[in-house]
């Protein structure tokens, strides 16, 4: 059961990240996001038992998902410390990381090769786990994660007052909480590993609860922090798409009054042609005119009343964000990977 609500948290994520697949330069917390879908996904009992009897049924599916879910966690990991970090040199700075994941991928199939092992099992590491070589080949995947997320989380909390957006603080409290509970699950699970080994088989399922708590809470906070970014940026898009309408409604007359009388001032003549530009455009485009018809004839102004001034100011305040203002480029390039 558990294996199934981590599948489809994952997969909730996965889907939140689809909508702005187009839009988003840096996929690797999608890549990931799948990646990890696919390995939990693997670990269901009926999927695992419809797909490895097909490939000899010999346990192959379960080293098939445990690869997935290291790469995974590095993918998941790399985007997380390159949105935080404003070390442009982070990028650079794979090669070890990259050396590293492929030594655990070699470590995971060395050992799993070792473990005398009889028929398709759903609870591989409960039926082996007594082997030394089932302990190494468990320890190896949950240390390389336990390294990978700990990194992560302490960069979540370390460089969260950095993000100028409230909506990216939020979510990488929420990611550092779930980092923090992976790390106390990876703990648990390195504690029954060693319980399992000494035979004391009641102990270890003492701490299984514990372990089935923590996996929930682990991809809950995980999965919230990284939907919030996508989920934000769409509901603030739509609701800069209402304003912009609003706006472009109202200033069309004041352009319409200002410019009519200083044509010069239109830097483009076609009307129609303003009218296809985006509305983003087409308000900027307006605003410049409006401003370059008041400058060069200040007389103009008195022409407005006190609603079309607000509009102005509405639509001058608007354009002068204070994202387009404060947020440098590098920033929100960085912002836009999660």
């Amino acid at each position: 059961m558990i294996q199934v609500v981590a599948a489809v948290l994952i997969w909730l994520l996965v889907i939140c990240l689809l909508p702005g697949i187009r839009v988003r330069r840096d996929h690797s917390v999608l890549t990931a996001a799948i990646t990890i879908s696919v390995a939990l996904t693997l670990n269901i009992d009926q999927v695992y038992l419809s797909l490895d009897p097909a490939l000899g049924g010999r346990n192959f599916v379960d080293p098939l998902a445990n690869v997935s879910m290291v790469v995974g966690i590095y993918f998941l990991s790399r985007a997380i410390i390159r949105a935080a970090r404003p070390d442009e040199a982070i990028e650079k700075r794979d090669r070890a990381g990259m050396i590293l994941l492929a030594v655990v991928i070699v470590g995971l199939a060395a050992s799993f090769s070792a473990i005398v092992a009889q028929g398709s099992s759903t609870r591989f590491m409960v039926d082996y786990g007594d082997q030394w070589s089932a302990a190494l080949y468990s320890s190896i995947q949950f240390g390389y994660i336990g390294y990978v997320v700990s990194v992560t989380g302490i960069t979540c909390f370390r460089f969260r007052g950095d993000m100028l957006r409230p909506y990216f603080r939020t979510a990488f409290t929420c990611t550092g909480v779930g980092c923090s509970f992976a790390v106390l699950l990876v703990l648990l699970v390195l504690v029954m590993d060693i319980l399992h080994l000494q035979g004391r088989l009641d102990a270890m399922r003492s701490v299984s609860p514990i372990y089935d708590a923590a996996v929930v809470a682990a991809m809950a906070f995980l999965c919230v922090g990284l939907a919030i970014p996508p989920l934000a940026r769409r509901v603030l898009r739509h609701r800069d798409s209402v304003t912009e309408e609003e706006l472009v409604s109202g200033l069309t007359k004041i352009w319409e009054k200002t410019t009519k009388k200083r044509q010069d001032v239109r830097l483009v003549r076609d009307t129609e042609m303003i009218r296809r530009l985006d509305r983003a455009q087409k308000l900027h485009r307006m605003l410049v005119e409006v401003q370059d018809a008041l400058l060069v004839e200040p007389s103009l102004g008195s022409s407005l009343d006190i609603h079309e001034l607000n509009v102005l100011n509405a639509a001058e305040n608007y354009l002068a964000g204070p994202f387009v203002r404060q947020v440098p480029v590098r920033r929100r390039k960085r912002e836009q990977a999660i």
